[in-house]
Order: structure tokens, then sequence, then C-alpha cells
């Protein structure tokens, strides 16, 4: 800390001495979106030096356009019958964390799915009450290192605005989201329109016949829009549709947008195709009408007859699917992330096959290219795309925090925050935080609570929602000591429950009887067991650090986790309230005491039911068995 407060008077003195050729903070982030705004609120409480850069005139300029149709999909769940703050953010889809009981989204809309106005006013008020430190109309055009042994990270980063000013920080952090729309060009493209451009007016629809090229939720959003006035919607993608649902995950198609399923399934005009958009061509002809067909009809066509020498699908297929023409074709492809103003000193990569609109990082966040730089919010869903909620307020809230609970660490010798029980406070540290913590809910699979045990367990260190991508650098990243095993504390679905072609309303699909937890389907905790922390420990320097690497992707399929050396399921709750005396916290506990080597009853059995004693008796240890790798295989 001290080694930052003397380089910041330094880089002072230069800029107040000359012609201020740039201005430094140890900090920058870039865009005052939700994400942004998070890790501003975070760095200002730590007191640290900091500047956000936001292109528009204010914060949350996404939401001020999008999404078109203005209703969000994240849910304002504003009655939950509890009071516990904490637990009621498990279903507040849209506030971000702060101290302020005045910044709760739910005193910005009662409705369940709000305007997307209410977001705007909403983060407007986040950063003015908070007084965060932003500069707005300033677009940051160009970033490029500048190699530096004083600097933090051996190089400083150096900004460039639309007006030639510069910018110097020790660390970046990339929060502009994903905002350039996805593209696909094929011949006659010029005539689609898109989501972006498009009238929102149902009105300038009537009596038209649509193409929808696309099928996530901007799609269904536009169709939905339109679905009353067109003479029928057509809507073609490479993939079939993905029911959120049926995959649990919050970015495929939600249930308010779906009426377009309605009326193909139940035969009224409206359809759903799949194919390669880029086989695709479209034709306009002199009635201004667009015809589909494939582009190797164009190949050899004849250019001088007109759309009459081009052979169309239906010339050789008279049924044909798309053979009626259409008005309008409109393209719903989403968004990717804006690589044009990284220059290429800083590696800034996009990822592979559907990870591609998002740039390489770790399971840190920080990017695979250079140190010092993190992706925040929507454009850090690589790590959890199609699993968790990364991608979103609900998820992102929670990633932010711990990217900057890693800076504290790193830069100002700051530890990873946690709390030092006695051994007998073990099982109900881990009941309170799976029954209440909101970040361990959203971001199953992704962020775990780490239960570090002292010498001989005669005591616990509990720190909270870590990324179990890189379990296996805790010690370096949290500046917290591992002096004997440890527990994993985590939410996960069942193995096999999720997925585009899973009934997820069959009949059996719940499971009550604890001796059965691990074959819980719906979102439950799982506690991880392990004698040693996973990692290569004789080793040390960068090739440790593959290593460690390596033995954390060797973990079974569908695990977020390694093997460990033991493993609990909690059997999944109807209510989501694991406190069952019999069904929940014995089982637990049988758990942790064959791991301990630890009697832990005469502590938990002053907080049971004369009855669930007597069943504790009788039952004997047959829940030992729930803890067992071989159980969690079968």
């Amino acid at each position: 800390m001290a080694r930052g407060l003397f380089l910041r008077l330094v880089l002072s003195a230069l800029c107040a001495a000359g012609a201020a050729a740039f201005l430094y903070h140890d900090y920058c982030v870039l865009g005052a979106g939700p994400a942004g705004l998070q890790a501003a609120y975070f760095l200002q409480r730590a007191g640290r030096d900091y500047v956000v850069f936001e292109r528009s005139h204010a914060p949350g300029s996404f939401f001020a356009i999008y999404p078109r149709h203005r209703k969000l999909i994240s849910i304002n769940k504003r009655h939950t019958g509890k009071s516990n703050s904490e637990f009621n953010l498990r279903h507040d889809w849209n506030s971000l964390l702060s101290h302020e009981p005045r910044l709760l989204f739910r005193r910005y809309s009662r409705q369940f799915f709000p305007h997307a106005d209410a977001m705007v006013r909403y983060l407007e008020d986040f950063a003015a009450l908070l007084g965060l430190r932003v500069r707005y109309d300033t677009a940051i055009v160009h970033v490029t290192l500048e190699k530096d042994p004083r600097a933090w990270n051996g190089h400083y980063f150096v900004l460039s605005d639309q007006n030639r000013q510069s910018y110097k920080c020790s660390c970046l952090l990339v929060a502009t989201g994903t905002w350039v729309p996805n593209v696909v060009n094929f011949p006659g493209s010029e005539y689609v329109e898109g989501y972006e451009t498009v009238s929102t007016n149902p009105e300038d629809f009537a009596g038209q016949t649509v193409l929808i090229l696309g099928r996530g939720n901007s799609a269904f959003e536009t169709a939905e829009n339109i679905l009353g006035v067109t003479n029928f919607i057509h809507m073609v993608s490479r993939s079939r549709v993905r029911l959120s649902w049926a995959t649990h995950y919050v970015g495929d198609l939600r249930a308010i947008n779906n009426g377009l399923l309605d009326t193909y399934q139940l035969k009224s005009l409206d359809g759903l195709l799949e194919g390669d958009l880029e086989d695709l061509a479209i034709v306009k002809d002199k009635k201004g009408k667009l015809h589909i067909t494939l582009r190797f009809y164009l190949e050899n066509r004849n250019t001088s007859a007109g759309i009459d020498g081009i052979t169309l699908p239906q010339d050789e297929l008279d049924n044909f699917a798309t053979r009626a023409p259409y008005d309008r074709v409109i393209r719903c492809l989403g968004w990717k992330f804006d690589f044009s103003i990284y220059n290429r000193s800083l590696r800034m990569m996009p990822g592979r096959g559907n990870k591609s609109k998002y740039p390489q990082i770790k399971p840190s966040y920080e990017s695979r290219g250079t140190r010092g730089l993190f992706v925040l919010g929507t454009a850090s869903h690589s790590v959890d795309f199609r699993k968790s909620a990364g991608g979103f307020i609900h998820g992102f809230r929670y990633t932010t925090r711990a990217v900057h609970r890693l800076l504290e660490n790193r830069h100002h010798g700051v530890p990873w925050p946690s709390t030092v029980y006695p051994i007998t406070q073990l099982t109900n540290s881990i009941i309170k935080r799976v029954n209440e913590a909101s970040g361990l809910y959203q971001m199953f699979s992704v962020l775990a609570d780490i239960i570090l045990l002292r010498e001989n367990a005669t005591a616990f260190e509990y720190l909270e929602e870590y990324p179990v991508g890189i379990l296996a650098e805790l010690e370096t990243q949290t500046g917290r000591k591992v002096p004997a095993g440890l527990f994993v504390v985590i939410m996960e679905y069942g193995r096999n429950f999720s997925g585009d072609d899973k009934d997820v309303f069959y009949y059996n699909r719940a499971v009550g009887e604890a001796q059965h937890a691990w074959q819980s389907n719906f979102l439950h905790p799982v506690i991880y067991y392990y004698k040693r922390l996973p990692t290569v420990l004789i080793l040390r320097g960068a090739l440790n650090g593959l290593l460690a690497e390596r033995e954390m992707r060797l973990h079974p399929p569908d695990w977020p986790l390694p093997r460990p050396d033991a493993i609990h399921h909690i059997v999944e709750d109807f209510l989501t309230d694991w406190t069952a005396p019999n069904a929940h916290i014995l089982p637990l506990r049988r758990f942790l005491e064959n791991c301990l080597s630890t009697d832990l009853r005469n502590f938990f059995a002053g907080n049971l039911s004369p009855g669930s004693r007597m069943q504790e008796e009788e039952g004997g240890c047959e829940g030992r068995v729930t803890g067992e790798i071989s159980s969690a295989n079968n």
C-alpha cells in the first residue's frame, strides 16, 4: 500500500511539473454499467484511487436503449415472506450490492418484470447517492501497455479518450459488457433489419409476413411484440430453442417471451426452423418481397435475368418450408465484446467456439494475455457460460466482489475476509450459509464457501464466496494458509437434470430421503472434503501454477471441483429450506464427524427436539454412506 501511495505522489508531481501528458490512477474502470458501478463501489469503500470512464452522459447507457421493447427479464420479487436481507437477494435479480438500504431495486419498480427505464433510474441513483467517481462523456478509444518495472504488474495501462487525453493506471477493470451486434453476412444481407434499429411499433408490421433470424430472448421479444398483427412469423437459427426452465440457465428463452411457441405448436401459422444462416441468401423481387434461397443456388445464376434467373428451393422442392415470400427480415443474434480499442500488446483474444463473443480470461477473471487486466460483468461470462448466472446482474455482482477481494490481497496486502469459529460451530455455520447466502445460490457451481481447518480440528476459518476455479491457488490469492484439510460448500443441480432435451417435469423428479441425497436434481448444497489443498505442493514457480491448474481440470465430467476425499449432498428441498433436523442436519453432522473423527453430538443435540434425538439414536450411522465418493458415482 505504501508503494502504491509513493507511485501516485511521484506521478502526480510529474503531471504538475510538466504539461500533464497523462492522468494517473491506480485503478481505471471502463464502463459505468452495473458491473462498472459495482466495482467502483468496492474500490471506494476500500479507499482506493480509481476512476470510471463512461462514454455516455449518464450510467447504464445500454439499458437506456435495450431491451428494445423495454421489459426486463430479470425478476423483481418484492416479497418473500422473510426479513433476512441476504436471503431476499436470492430473489432480487436487479439490485447491486451496497450498504445503502435505499438502493434496493424493489424501491424503483413494483413490477415482477420491470420496465428498463427503472434500471436506468436505479443506476443513476446508485452512482449519485454513493458519490462514485465517474467521468461521463469520456470514450476510451485506445488502450495499450507501457512496460515499467515500477508498476504493480511490470507495466502500466495507457488509455486515450476521444479528445486525445491520456490516462495511466496500474490495474485495468473492463466492464463494458457485450454491445456490438452479432452480424452474419450472406448474399442479400443488406435487406436485413437489425434488432438495434427495427421499429418497435406493432402497427408498422400490420398485415406483414416476417422472418426473424435468431432464437434467443431478443428474437422472441421481437416476435412477442408483433405476434398479434402479422400474417405470420417464421424464426430460423442454427440451434434448437433452449428453454430456461429446462436448462436452468437464465440466458435461455424465458417464459415471458415464448408466445410464438404456442402459436407454432398449436398450428396458428407461425413456426420455427433450424438452419445455418451462412448458407442462406435473400433475393428481392420487383414488388419488394424477400425470397429465401440458398447460397449455392447463386453461384451459377444468370445475373442479367434478375430474380427470374435465380433458382429458388421451391423450384426443386415444391413444399419447401420458406417458399412464401417475406415482407421483412429481422436480425436478432445477440451481442459480442468490442475488441477494437485494445492494442495487440494486451493480447486480448476472443474465446473459442460458442465463447468467441467473450474475451479469454482465467477463472480468476484476469485476462489470459495480460496480468492486471480483469474483465467484469457480462463480458466475463465465459467463465460460466450456459452454466450459471455470471453474465447477469444477480450473478456478476458477486463475482465483481470476488475480484475486488483478490485485488485487495494482491496489491494492498489485505487478506480475503474470514471468520474463525470453534469446531463446535461447524454444522451451524454451514446450515446458516446454505439457507441464507445469495452468492452461493446465484453463482452455483462457480462460487463456494471455503472452510479451512486448524491443526487438530479444534477450530476452523470460514471464507465466503471464493471462485472454485482457482481453488488450487487459494493460499496465494487470499493470503490465508491451509494448515490442514478443508471443506468446500457449493450449490449444484443434479448431474443429469438440466439440458435442452430433458424432461424436468417427470413424475419422480424430486428426491426426499436423505439416503438418496446424492440423486437430488434440484439446486441443493454439496460439501466437498479434501485432506489437503488440491494442488501440487512439492513444486514452486510457474511450473507449479501450470500443474495446479492441470490438477484442477482433471476432475470428473460435469463436476465443478477435483475429486474429493469425501463428498456429501444435502437432500434437495421443495422450499429450499435446509433446516429439517433429520433430513438435512443430522446427515450433515455425521458426515463432518466422519471426516474429522470428532464427535459433535454433545453440542448439537441441544438444538434438536427429543423426537429427532431418538430417531438419531435408532438410526445409527446409516447417513455416513452419503459422504462417500462411491455413493456419488452410483
